[in-house]
């Protein structure tokens, strides 16, 4: 068998997998980036525990979630970023409907999110073109690198662009976003800035929950750092074209 044959058939194997409904329910249930045990899994799927674990056995083949065993109890997770950039891909197809997309989206969600580990929604969004816009990382369709002016202000942030970089993983990309159809900042780069926002208490998310809730502190510095304004509404973030870069 060549090796085209050898992806076509790992990928239906994959596509299986995730195609089933309460498979399919697991693994976004851990898109927060979280561990769950598989009675958590279970319930989120609405399966029994022997099921549930037919299911997750099967996700952990086709190497879609990793299993960390502390003491008697077995925490699942998403293997990786490259799953979790899958799921959101999913997403966005599955609420396209025709040229005129309407979201279904829970406010709660829209708003303001994690994807896998870096920050997504209106949010994730506004953020991703304010960093764009005030030059601090610059590219193309694929992946971004950070100018010497983004060096120096994520620096200002707590991030460590030079070490981000030795990290073993995708540095920085455009992520599509499933509600906003547009894109936020995804890989390494993206979680630095999540871990930034959450260490700084910018943001804050309920335990177990991709939510994420900006602050009052956090709407003052986001405003002040990347022009980005929180309006009246909580629902609404939009950019300041004049903000400092």
């Amino acid at each position: 068998m060549n090796a085209t044959h050898v992806a076509e058939e790992s990928s239906a194997r994959i596509a299986a997998a995730i195609g089933d409904p309460a498979r399919a329910r697991m693994l976004y249930a851990l898109m927060d980036g979280r561990a769950l045990t598989s009675t958590e899994l279970a319930l989120v799927a609405a399966v029994g525990p022997s099921t549930a674990s037919a299911h997750l056995n099967r996700l952990k083949r086709e190497r879609l979630v990793r299993v960390l065993i502390q003491g008697r109890h077995r925490y699942y997770s998403l293997y990786g970023t490259g799953v979790a950039g899958v799921l959101e891909s999913l997403s966005v197809l599955a609420g396209r409907v025709g040229t005129g997309v309407q979201t279904r989206t829970p406010d709660h969600l829209r708003v303001a999110r994690t994807c896998y580990d870096h920050i997504a929604g209106t949010l994730g969004v506004v953020v991703h073109d304010r960093l764009l816009a005030a030059d601090w990382i610059s590219g193309g369709d694929r992946t971004y690198e950070v100018t010497s002016k983004g060096v120096r202000a994520f620096a200002t942030l707590g991030i460590d662009v030079e070490m981000i970089k030795a990290e073993r993983r995708r540095f920085a990309f455009p992520c599509l976003d499933w509600s906003e159809r547009r894109c936020h900042l995804g890989g390494a780069l993206g979680a630095a800035v999540l871990g930034a926002f959450l260490k700084k208490r910018w943001v804050t998310r309920p335990r177990r929950e991709r939510t994420l809730a900006v602050t009052p502190l956090g709407a003052r510095e986001l405003r002040a750092k990347l022009g980005v304004v929180l309006t009246s509404q909580p629902t609404v973030v939009q950019s300041r074209a004049h903000a400092r870069g």
